[in-house]
């Protein structure tokens, strides 16, 4: 416990069994990674949810780049700051 009185901002949630990673799409299964990685793993990305409804999906993944290695950016945090603020409005 981190001693807040309130809903915590950000939410970290694993997968284990890959069914959200299957349900979202977002398998990274391509034969590049793969033979690196060895088993399916989730695509590099961020979601923006609010009341349990996606507002915002940032993918890393591009057809040139099937693991999001040379544009990660596109799901990190200051992309989801950016997101965060062109929705205030709807937040």
């Amino acid at each position: 416990d981190q001693g807040i009185d309130r809903e915590p901002l950000l939410g970290l949630y694993a997968d284990t069994r890959s069914e959200v990673t299957k349900a979202l799409d977002l398998v990274l299964d391509h034969a590049g990674p793969m033979s690196v990685l060895g088993n399916p793993r989730c695509k590099r990305f961020s979601l923006l949810v609010k009341d349990c409804k996606v507002k915002t999906v940032n993918i890393a993944a591009a057809e040139d780049d099937p693991a999001g290695d040379e544009r990660p950016e596109v799901s990190m945090v200051e992309k989801m700051i950016a997101d965060l603020q062109a929705k205030k409005d709807e937040l």
